[in-house]
């Protein structure tokens, strides 16, 4: 006859559960913001394709420029996203191998540490990946010598 696990082992694999739970909260921020930055560039990209047939000749280098610039950051940006989802799928599967470790008795140590390694790589990986687009985003962003000039 199968037996019931007790509540208090059960409630301890719910604590040891909490920190990758943290974790999962976090990812999802850092998510939400690679989200709304991919966003913004998509919306920028746009913008400059339909204005791209009344570029004089000067503005086409410029905004030529700035369109591949985009064209990176929305690649980079795409790269920290699937990294971050991958570190998000690593926690559910280390929670999940928590819970049956605990249920089945079986002792999956060495699994779930490797789950929380690899989970942290992966998030390390979206962060280098997310300080990388920012570092770019800021080359795009930067005011012009010559509108600083005619400046007071």
């Amino acid at each position: 006859m199968p037996t019931i696990p007790a509540i208090s082992t059960i409630a301890q694999t719910i604590q040891l559960s909490l920190a990758p739970v943290f974790m999962l909260a976090g990812i999802g921020q850092l998510l939400n913001v690679l989200a709304g930055r991919l966003s913004r560039v998509i919306d920028r990209a746009r913008k400059l394709e339909q204005l791209h047939p009344n570029f004089s000749a000067a503005d086409r280098t410029r905004y030529g420029w700035e369109l591949r610039l985009l064209d990176r950051r929305m690649t980079i940006i795409n790269a920290a996203l699937f990294l971050a989802v991958s570190s998000a799928i690593m926690t559910c599967v280390l929670i999940a191998l928590l819970f049956i470790a605990e249920l089945a008795k079986l002792h999956f140590g060495t699994a779930v540490a490797l789950c929380f390694i690899l989970a942290m790589i992966l998030l390390i990986a979206a962060l280098v990946s997310f300080i990388f687009e920012v570092r770019m985003s800021l080359r795009a962003f930067r005011i012009r010598p010559e509108l600083l000039r005619d400046l007071p």
